[in-house]
């Protein structure tokens, strides 16, 4: 699974290309907006499915993963895509077999670009192996070569996702310590650059997501989102994470019930501030809770979706996605799926039937 990743652009060519779009994004005052994306991540599909785990709707009935997300009231799914990950999951054919399902069900599609074999998050945002002695020019060539390989192979298919993520949480920057934001915003600026045109020359029209988590932290965007446009970067929407089991922590020892509206109000003030200041939409792309509290869990999904897509006049938010609901610890020790130890659907997600 090794790619054709030597050739490479200069950084000072990266940052013409970054410079040459001097504004931060498209403003999308005066369009017309799509439909508010109810989204699921189910990059597990597969990988479940290939050691037979199967799914059922709530009459008992087995669906495929893509189908049964359709049938619950989704109308998009995200994948992720890893550099040369050990197992093939999440590699470029995997991604491409996903989107291909995705697809034949008319279902919109996003694409998340790791630029890591493995996970990348705000902890860790690894090389990819094959990258790890590159220069800082020789990654951005890497990145470019990387995502355009992947995007022909889909529109090759005839994919067109709508969306493309150049990185996923890089709350600190990406590729890691050479695209660390706090120790070089430029060279993140310059990747993220990268990225950004290697979408543009395959997909013209995608939409180009850099994704932060900690959806409730304004300090937090507005030093990424400022340093990316001092450094001449360029995106089209603003990508949100919104956990509240894992920030409510930042203020409670421990998780108190109801702490959701704490978080969900904290992320949507911030949501439509950064609308308000860079014209440009924001996504919250990753939204969960712990798959056993369905009750709470779908009040705090039912809350978000209702506000998101309400804010800004129904402006300032693309839709909510959320992570891995097919999953449940049974399956990967992940605990903030939406599936019960028989893989049928919680209550939470009747949030996006709404």
């Amino acid at each position: 699974m090794k790619r054709n990743i030597l050739h490479s652009i200069t950084l000072a060519a990266a940052f013409l290309m970054a410079a040459a779009c001097s504004n931060s994004g498209k403003n999308t005052e005066g369009q017309d907006q799509l439909t508010f994306a109810k989204g699921a991540d189910i990059g597990w599909a597969t990988e479940m499915a290939s050691e037979g785990i199967r799914f059922y709707n709530s009459a008992g009935e087995e669906r495929e993963c893509t189908a049964l997300m359709k049938e619950l009231g989704f109308d998009a799914v995200r994948f992720r895509v890893w550099v040369n990950p050990s197992d093939g999951w999440c590699g470029k054919e995997d991604v491409v077999a996903k989107a291909k399902t995705a697809k034949n069900l008319d279902m919109r599609i996003m694409i998340n670009f790791h630029y890591s074999d493995w996970w990348a998050d705000p902890g860790k945002q690894n090389k990819p192996e094959a990258w790890k002695d590159y220069s800082t020019e020789e990654l951005c060539g890497a990145i470019a070569d990387h995502t355009r390989d992947v995007l022909s192979a889909l529109k090759d298919e005839g994919i067109t996702p709508e969306w493309v993520q150049v990185g996923n949480e890089t709350s600190d920057g990406m590729l890691w310590d050479t695209g660390k934001a706090s120790i070089s915003m430029a060279n993140y600026a310059a990747m993220t650059a990268a990225g950004y045109n290697a979408v543009k020359e395959i997909f013209p029209d995608a939409k180009v997501i850099v994704h932060l988590d900690h959806g409730d932290r304004p300090e937090l965007y507005n030093w990424i989102f400022d340093g990316l446009k001092a450094n001449g970067a360029e995106w089209d929407m603003i990508g949100m994470s919104i956990y509240p089991e894992y920030y409510a922590h930042d203020v409670e020892e421990d998780y108190q019930e109801g702490e959701y509206k704490r978080v969900t109000e904290a992320t949507l003030d911030n949501a439509l501030a950064l609308w308000k200041k860079y014209g440009i939409q924001v996504m919250i792309v990753e939204a969960g809770m712990t798959w056993s509290k369905e009750d709470e869990s779908y009040a705090f999904l039912s809350e978000l979706i209702a506000k998101a897509r309400a804010l800004g006049d129904g402006q300032a938010c693309a839709g909510v996605f959320y992570w891995e609901p097919e999953s449940n610890p049974a399956w990967g020790g992940y605990s903030k799926g939406a599936f019960d130890e028989n893989f049928r659907s919680t209550k939470a997600l009747d949030a996006f039937k709404n």
